[in-house]
């Protein structure tokens, strides 16, 4: 294909970042201690706790459904439920694994572009202290968003405020949370404790890891319990080592925000560039590395056998665009132009 075999349809599409690689293979040398005992991973439980602050507790897991069940069991009992956004990952892509293995009702709460706020919550928040019904117990946000959109810390704090003044506790699925700190300006730590989150999932796979992710206990005490949790779970990698040299790797030197960073700014470039098409309609904020569209009639078919990407809604017809951290100019400005083709822009 011109492009190269690049895709739009996911960020998970893209390749492992040389320097991932790199760390990975020079994880591979001797033998070490198993289920997380050695050096490497004690370097990237310190590379966590300089990000996130020195009470932040790290749990190294294999993929993204996996730090989110395991951190949300930390939080939850089973005649408890989590409100969520209605598009939100736990809520439409994990195939019922949350409610599967925890045992607990995942409330979906339609939100306006991805976010949630105190007064949607407000009118979500039903049955408490009825015995009929489950009771509220979490809050899950997404960073960024599954829309593409962020949370400001503001508005992270304003919800961690409303959770906790009702005695319960805030869940960030953070599979795109560079991404996130990226478009917002600010750290990784700074859309964690310090915004009022109590436990986080840290995604590194959509970021130019291998497979990587991590829960990451910011509340005190929160992670006691969380060592067995994520053995009974299937999440705790005998080989630890080579798991935690991607974190190694992407928190070292800031890797992880260059590559979030060169993916923003591809989204950007590609909104930019297919903005004025005859047709085209951006139908969301383009904040971090997604762009989601509409398309003019018979254009998406033809589009995709170029380039594949996801519709992301069949009766509106609105697509996904996402671009990855190895995407370059030349792919963007290949995609719009085929775009410009097919509209005749």
């Amino acid at each position: 294909m011109e492009h190269g075999g690049r895709t739009f349809a996911s960020d998970n599409c893209a390749g492992v970042h040389p320097d991932v690689l790199a760390a990975i293979a020079a994880a591979n040398v001797g033998h070490a201690p198993s289920y997380g005992d050695d050096p490497v991973t004690g370097e990237a439980d310190r590379l966590f706790r300089r990000h996130f602050g020195d009470a932040a507790q790290a749990f190294i897991v294999f993929n993204g459904t996996g730090a989110n069940v395991v951190g949300l069991q930390s939080m939850l009992r089973p005649f408890e439920c989590v409100l969520t956004a209605d598009s939100a990952h736990i809520n439409v892509d994990e195939c019922g694994a949350p409610e599967r293995f925890l045992g607990c009702k995942v409330v979906g709460v339609p939100a306006p572009d991805g976010k949630l706020t105190p007064g949607l919550l407000d009118a979500a928040a039903t049955g408490v202290g009825d015995q009929h019904r489950v009771q509220p117990r979490v809050v899950s946000v997404s960073q960024a968003t599954e829309l593409g959109t962020c949370y400001s810390p503001d508005e992270l704090a304003a919800i961690a405020e409303w959770a906790h003044g009702r005695g319960m506790l805030l869940h960030l699925d953070g599979a795109r949370l560079a991404n996130a700190a990226v478009a917002l300006g600010c750290s990784l730590g700074d859309l964690g404790a310090p915004a009022g989150v109590d436990v986080l999932a840290f995604g590194a796979t959509k970021n130019g890891a291998m497979g990587a992710e991590a829960v990451v206990v910011l509340r005190p005490g929160g992670g006691v319990d969380l060592p067995f949790i994520r053995k009974q779970a299937m999440q705790l990698a005998s080989k630890m080592r080579f798991v935690a040299a991607q974190f190694v790797a992407l928190l070292t030197d800031d890797l992880w925000h260059r590559n979030a960073a060169h993916a923003n700014a591809m989204a950007t470039r590609l909104a930019a560039g297919v903005a004025g098409l005859p047709g085209v309609e951006i139908v969301h904020p383009v904040e971090a590395n997604a762009v989601f569209a509409t398309l003019p009639d018979g254009v998406t078919g033809a589009l995709q056998t170029d380039y594949p990407f996801y519709v992301w809604d069949e009766g509106t017809g609105v697509v996904r665009w996402m671009a990855s951290f190895d995407l370059t100019e030349e792919d963007v400005d290949a995609f719009v132009r085929r775009l410009a083709e097919l509209t005749g822009g």
